[in-house]
């Protein structure tokens, strides 16, 4: 069987519909409204879709300082899995309605927990709606199916190893949260502005065209190795503001040919709520 595990197109997906051994997710949200994303899938999905909620499927609950969208639990993230009838022969299929923004968080999940056989749908919800394909309105369910999950600790980078890589130079810190924000020009989301000292910007939707499209693999390799200035990309620790846009970033890097980069999953939710972590803007 092929295995898609960054990126697939409407066309590829489309030829997969109705696949017992393929699972499709919508994970639309809105951080202003976090019904939106639900009321829009049960108006009109994908066929056979189930819904992804950012902050009951994809987020546990914890205190501030955890940050806005702390990780589940393996175990929970696992059992999430299994309800949704994902196995060792599943290939999944997340999308969104923002190029992939939300459904990334869903498509890092499973390759942290060792499930490979995940992509994103390039164009989301709207390029499959350009095509003239049909969409299904209320809920869908699947069978549960046995998820093994098989952890992959060396993607994430804990509080700790931020503090270091703030001392290291081979080490880059990668912000994909708007330019407005990592300048501590405005924060709508967080209590305080201002980004990790030495981070670097890299916007999550600086990797997409205008139409949502991904831009050509090349063109995104050169502009990564770029900002990697000559480090290793397995060396880089990727934040944004609470650990779910930073995962388009890291989708972006793998699909352009540069895996390994760590996410720090709290990011700046969690970061700016602890008053001993350094904070700069950039009037500093």
């Amino acid at each position: 069987m092929d295995m898609w595990q960054t990126l697939i197109s409407v066309a590829q997906l489309r030829h997969h519909l109705h696949d017992p051994h393929w699972a499709i997710v919508d994970c639309r949200f809105d951080l202003a409204d976090h019904s939106w994303g639900e009321r829009q899938y049960l108006q009109a999905h994908i066929p056979d879709a189930l819904y992804a909620h950012l902050e009951r499927d994809l987020s546990a609950p914890g205190p501030p300082e955890a940050g806005r969208h702390p990780l589940p639990a393996v175990e929970t993230m696992a059992a999430t899995f299994s309800r949704w009838g994902i196995d060792q022969h599943t290939q999944v299929v997340v999308y969104d309605h923002r190029g992939g923004g939300y459904a990334a968080r869903l498509w890092w999940m499973l390759h942290y927990l060792g499930h490979h056989a995940a992509a994103v749908l390039e164009g989301g919800i709207q390029a499959w709606q350009a095509a003239g394909l049909p969409t299904h309105a209320g809920s869908e369910e699947r069978p549960a199916g046995p998820f093994n999950p098989k952890p992959q600790p060396q993607m994430l980078a804990s509080k700790a190893e931020v503090l270091r890589a703030l001392e290291d130079p081979t080490t880059p810190l990668i912000d994909s949260r708007a330019p407005e924000r990592y300048a501590g020009l405005q924060e709508p989301l967080d209590p305080i502005a201002g980004c990790i000292p030495g981070a670097v910007n890299r916007y999550w939707m600086d990797n997409l065209n205008p139409d949502l499209s991904f831009k050509p693999r090349d063109r995104l390799r050169q502009e990564w190795e770029a900002l990697l200035s000559g480090a290793a990309p397995e060396r880089a620790i990727v934040y944004c503001g609470s650990g779910v846009t930073a995962c388009f970033n890291l989708l972006a890097m793998h699909y352009a040919g540069l895996p390994g980069a760590r996410l720090y999953a709290g990011s700046w939710s969690a970061w700016c709520r602890d008053p001993q972590t350094p904070k700069q803007t950039a009037a500093q």
